[in-house]
C-alpha cells in the first residue's frame, strides 16, 4: 500500500514537472519573441515592416539596411564610443560603489546611518530632474563632446551601493576581525577576503549598469556634438534622420547594438543569477 501511494506521488510530481517546464518554455518563447521580430524586421523595408497583417518571415533578405548603415558612416566609431563609455563607466561604478557598500555595512563611523541614508533618497531623484545643472557643469570644465564628459556623471551610482551593501551585509565579521588579527590592512580584508565572496553581486551590478549605459540615448545625445563621438544609439538616431525614414535602419541598428549586451550577458550570466538568488534570501 505505501509503494502504491509512494509511486501515484510519484506520479504526480512527473505530471508537475511537466506542466512546469511547458510553462516555462511557453515563457521563454513569449520573452524571445521581440528580440526574433527584431531580428526579421531588419532585413525588411519600412513597407515590408508596416504590413498588416505581418509577415512573421521575410519573404525577401534586404541585407542593405546593415550595409546602409556601416556605408557612409562612421558606425565602427559609433561602436567602440559605446563599449569604450559603457565598460569604463561600469568598471568605475563597481569600483566606487562597492568601496562605499564596504564602508557602509562594515566600517563603524559616526553618521554611517545617515550616509546610507541619503544613498537611498538619492534613488528617488530621477536623473532628468538635475539633467540640466549636471550639463552646466559639464560644460564649465569644457567636458562637452568628451569621454570623461559622457562616463563621469554616470560613475555616482547610488543603485550600486544600495546592491551592494546587502551582499556585504552577508559576509561574517569574523572573516575581517581574522583578518585584522594576521596584520592586514582595511584595503587588504576588502579586496583579498571579502571582494571574492560578493562576487555574484558583483556580476549582477556589471550586467544592469552595462546594459543602462549602453541603452542611455538621452544624456549622450547632449554631451556628444560632433559625429565621431557619438554612441551606436545616438549615431542610429542621426541616420534615421538623414537618410530617410526607413524603420529597416533602426531595426537594423537595434540589433547591432543588442549583440554586445547578449555577450555581456552570456559571459557573466553565472555571477548574475547567483546574485539574484543571494540578493533574494535574508538571513
Amino acid at each position: 500500500m505505501k509503494k502504491s501511494n509512494l509511486g501515484n506521488r510519484l506520479k504526480r510530481a512527473d505530471k508537475l514537472d511537466l506542466v512546469v517546464n511547458i510553462l516555462v518554455f511557453l515563457m521563454a518563447v513569449v520573452n524571445l519573441f521581440p528580440f526574433y521580430y527584431l531580428l526579421t524586421n531588419s532585413v525588411k523595408n519600412s513597407a515590408a515592416i508596416f504590413k498588416m497583417p505581418p509577415d512573421w518571415w521575410p519573404k525577401t533578405f534586404q541585407y542593405k539596411n546593415y550595409v546602409d548603415l556601416f556605408k557612409g558612416q562612421p558606425a565602427f566609431r559609433w561602436a567602440l564610443n559605446s563599449f569604450v563609455v559603457a565598460l569604463i563607466t561600469t568598471l568605475l561604478v563597481v569600483l566606487c560603489a562597492s568601496l562605499a557598500a564596504y564602508g557602509c555595512s562594515k566600517l563603524h563611523f559616526t553618521g554611517r546611518g545617515v550616509v546610507y541614508a541619503i544613498f537611498i533618497g538619492a534613488l528617488m531623484i530621477p536623473k532628468e530632474i538635475f539633467i540640466v545643472p549636471l550639463f552646466r557643469i559639464i560644460t564649465k570644465f569644457n567636458l562637452v563632446d568628451t569621454y570623461a564628459g559622457m562616463i563621469l556623471p554616470n560613475v555616482a551610482s547610488t543603485f550600486g551601493v544600495f546592491l551592494l551593501k546587502g551582499f556585504f551585509d552577508t559576509v561574517p565579521d569574523s572573516i575581517r576581525e581574522s583578518g585584522k588579527l594576521d596584520g592586514a590592512g582595511e584595503f587588504t580584508v576588502f579586496r583579498k577576503l571579502v571582494m571574492p565572496i560578493v562576487k555574484p553581486g558583483i556580476g549582477a551590478l556589471f550586467i544592469l549598469n552595462f546594459v543602462n549605459i549602453w541603452n542611455d540615448y538621452l544624456w549622450q545625445m547632449l554631451v556628444a556634438r560632433s559625429k565621431n563621438m557619438m554612441t551606436l544609439m545616438v549615431g542610429t538616431a542621426s541616420i534615421m534622420q538623414e537618410i530617410s525614414p526607413n524603420y529597416g535602419y533602426k531595426m537594423a541598428g537595434a540589433a547591432v547594438a543588442s549583440v554586445p549586451m547578449l555577450i555581456i550577458f552570456i559571459c557573466f550570466q553565472r555571477y548574475f543569477t547567483s546574485g539574484i538568488t543571494m540578493g533574494a534570501v535574508k538571513e
